[in-house]
């Protein structure tokens, strides 16, 4: 469904996108992740026709991103990181305003504004301002509004950031709702847990590049390596380094090591004999946040 071949981009003598290539398939929630200033941003802005000055082809629905950039548009939905209502007017009034700027008018508008507000779980909140909510309560709304005029494909550009749990349940029914109706989703977030859980297929950039795609399953079964976590005072790089390849993660060390249970065992001695003060110290489940570490040098948190 969307295609996207050697895309470049540069900002003066800055080279934002260096060559990156993926497809997306109908109906899947595709991750894009990296730290940043990896580039993500730049990809959504291409994606969503909001740059065109760009190197390489993009293309959607079997269209061309920049030649057909207003039919595409009009099948495209965008939630932006930043929440773009309007405070003093209501959540009906905010997405009457955004279903407008689509073509919808009169009845037929007002039924897809009670849809939507039934939607994201605030169809008894309709008639209160935007300012009497909460953080979560506004994201789902800022979903709602890129969602009125039943869009083929899906931005969402982290989207639950600052949000409570209760709010961050509603807006996954929501993404898995709209895969079932085959609606296509591109997703960015540096929350690990929300990509291995939601996303069908992930792409990791960095510094412009795109260095590993894949299904979330491939990718952990590629480079995730069983590992320890340790957090202590004290504690000498060096001395770990005996166990197994290290890498800094949260404020502690991430060992990587083919036999975590002998190894958590011999360093546990280790560090009661050099007299460590220990907070943590556990074997570590391989993730999406420690692949990117081992790949990069660095934290999907990383400025």
């Amino acid at each position: 469904m969307i295609e996207i071949l050697n895309v470049k981009k540069h900002y003066g003598k800055i080279e934002a996108l260096k060559g990156v290539s993926f497809s997306i398939s109908k109906g899947t929630c595709f991750g894009l992740i990296g730290p940043n200033g990896a580039g993500k941003s730049t990809m959504m802005k291409i994606l969503s026709g909001i740059l065109q000055d760009y190197e390489g082809d993009v293309h959607l629905f079997n269209q061309n991103a920049k030649s057909d950039s207003k039919e595409i548009k009009s099948k495209m939905g965008y939630v932006p990181q930043d929440i773009v209502l309007n405070e003093t007017l209501s959540a009906k009034d905010n997405l009457s305003f955004f279903g407008s700027l689509y073509g919808l008018k009169g009845a037929a508008l007002k039924e897809r504004v009670e849809e939507v507000l039934k939607l994201v779980g605030l169809n008894d909140r309709g008639n209160d301002a935007i300012q009497k909510f909460s953080g979560g309560m506004k994201r789902r709304i800022n979903i709602g509004c890129a969602l009125l005029h039943l869009p083929n494909f899906l931005i969402m550009d982290e989207p639950t950031v600052g949000v409570d749990p209760h709010s961050r349940n509603y807006i996954f029914e929501i993404i898995h709702s709209l895969k079932k109706e085959g609606v296509t989703v591109l997703y960015s977030s540096h929350y690990m847990e929300e990509i291995e859980n939601l996303c069908d297929y992930i792409a990791l950039i960095d510094n412009g590049m795109v260095i590993e795609q894949g299904t979330v399953s491939d990718i952990l079964s590629k480079y995730a390596t069983p590992s320890l976590y340790v957090e202590a005072t004290s504690v000498e790089e060096s001395v770990l380094e005996s166990y197994g390849n290290v890498l800094r993660k949260d404020g502690g060390y991430l060992i990587e090591t083919k036999q975590p249970l002998s190894t958590l065992h011999s360093l546990s001695k280790k560090l009661q004999q050099n007299g460590n003060d220990v907070h943590r110290l556990e074997i570590s489940k391989p993730n999406l946040e420690d692949v990117f570490l081992q790949l990069t040098g660095k934290s999907l948190r990383d400025v």
